[in-house]
């Protein structure tokens, strides 16, 4: 069984600003793991599971691949989407790319935003769906409803029982409140899930036959693919002419093929700050805190300090969220709305929608302390082993100074050892690289001094992450 985790495609995003650079599966939300890292690691105890296929977008696979090796993960297959197609096709690509490799595989399909708190209900479900999976089935997981829920749609079940699972009868789309009142009374209408379950080469014959132009430009892009170091990039061109559909629209809802497996799990789907503070644990007065938070008379409010201190009086009903990078501030209704926030940013240009504080490389990460006219101060952590490329710049300066670790620095024609608490001046035009030779952490600030400081001046010789254009 291939776990297949669908991580930064087309969900929504909780992060106040950027959609792109960091969603809500690669941050510890919930407990001290990411939500990628929780998704995987409930999978621990089932039989014959092989490492997982993550599809992502190439500006977040480094932070992938690190996630996976912090637990264990030493072989995920991770896909890069070149661009956003929805579910279908991302689902289609790791179908293709686990049939290359193995023989008509089962792949278990997840999304790396739920939250699933009994985890032993999730693996008896996962056993159930694997047995109707081995038989040819296309198999779904339908959340049993605990309220008359209108953020999700709906799958209506049959009433014949299975060995666990039953023929999934429709789809429903998100009905308004009398409607999800009225599922609720039935008691045949599961939430749907958006996991699922099947024979990798089950799910390609049916999805040929209802969208075999998915299929087809999916296929080419898989063909043709390249390897980047420890990742496969699908090609953009083919992946990009794919109809851009979602796994229900595409198939579920037309194939009668589709069993539903129902899930009483404690199953959360965290689309929005408010589905946070409803699963959190919360004080006496209602209120759910994450981080370093100081506060009087606050009541029914969910505050996440990442950053700094937050200090809050006599608030009721509030979300804070406090990042690196802005500070959101809604009622618990109107948070939602963050997504026209986005959009208006966007519109407006400002550079908080794409580029984020911390910034992470292969070779570590750089966090943007400062910045102001003509001079950058930046704070980089190289891992163990790991090298900058042997690079030069027209338009700044750089001044180092090595405060965790030893660096192994090259400037012009030297090559020479810095220690904590020691600094080197690289000039305008100088070839330099900055390396870590040891087997511990590098950090070093980096003071940036010009009159242009963006990031495409950067003229790279040799690098060991295969970035050197021709």
């Amino acid at each position: 069984m291939i776990p297949v985790i669908l991580s930064g495609g087309s969900g929504t995003r909780l992060w106040p600003l950027s959609r792109e650079e960091h969603p809500k599966q690669y941050l510890p939300l919930v407990g001290d793991n990411t939500m990628l890292q929780e998704t995987i690691l409930r999978l621990n105890g089932l039989d014959s599971l092989s490492d997982p296929i993550i599809i992502c977008n190439a500006g977040h696979r480094f932070l992938v691949a690190e996630q996976c090796q912090q637990i264990g993960i030493k072989n995920p297959t991770i896909l890069l989407e070149p661009v956003g197609r929805n579910t279908a096709p991302a689902i289609a690509a790791a179908a293709l790319q686990s049939l290359k490799d193995l023989e008509d595989p089962i792949l278990l399909v997840l999304s790396a935003d739920h939250v699933i708190q009994d985890v032993g209900a999730f693996h008896e479900a996962i056993d159930i769906a694997s047995l109707q999976a081995q038989g040819g089935k296309l198999a779904t997981f339908g959340i049993v409803p605990t309220d008359a829920n209108t953020g999700y749609g709906y799958i209506k079940s049959s009433k014949e029982n299975n060995n666990g699972a039953h023929k999934a009868e429709e789809f429903v789309e998100k009905p308004d409140l009398k409607t999800a009142q009225f599922y609720l009374e039935q008691g045949s209408y599961l939430w749907n899930s958006g996991m699922f379950m099947f024979k990798a080469q089950t799910f390609i014959d049916e999805l040929t036959r209802y969208a075999p132009n998915i299929v087809t430009s999916v296929n080419n892009s898989v063909n043709n693919a390249l390897q980047d170091l420890d990742f496969i990039r699908l090609e953009k061109q083919d992946f990009e002419s794919s109809p851009s559909d979602s796994i229900d629209y595409a198939l579920m809802e037309k194939s009668n093929n589709v069993v539903v497996v129902p899930l009483d799990a404690q199953w959360s789907d965290i689309g929005s700050w408010p589905a946070l503070y409803d699963i959190g644990t919360k004080d006496s007065q209602g209120n759910v805190f994450k981080g370093d938070v100081i506060t009087q008379d606050v009541t029914n409010s969910y505050i996440n300090a990442n950053q700094h201190m937050l200090v809050a009086i006599g608030i009721d009903n509030l979300i804070i969220i406090d990042t690196p990078d802005a500070t959101f501030i809604a009622t618990q209704d109107k948070a939602h709305e963050v997504k026209s926030i986005v959009e208006s940013i966007k519109a407006s240009g400002r550079g908080e929608f794409t580029t984020h504080r911390k910034v992470y490389r292969p070779w570590g990460w750089y966090d943007s302390i400062e910045s102001g006219e003509h001079f950058q101060v930046k704070r980089l952590r190289v891992k163990p082993g790991s090298k900058l490329s042997l690079q030069m710049h027209h338009k700044r300066a750089e001044h180092w100074v090595v405060v965790i670790g030893t660096a192994t620095v090259t400037s012009g024609e030297q090559t020479f050892t810095l220690n904590k608490g020691e600094s080197t001046y690289i000039p305008i035009c100088t070839i330099h690289a900055l390396e870590n030779q040891t087997n511990e952490p590098l950090e070093v600030i980096e003071v940036q001094s010009g009159f242009y400081l963006g990031e495409d001046d950067i003229v790279r010789y040799e690098d060991v992450y295969g970035r050197v254009k021709d």
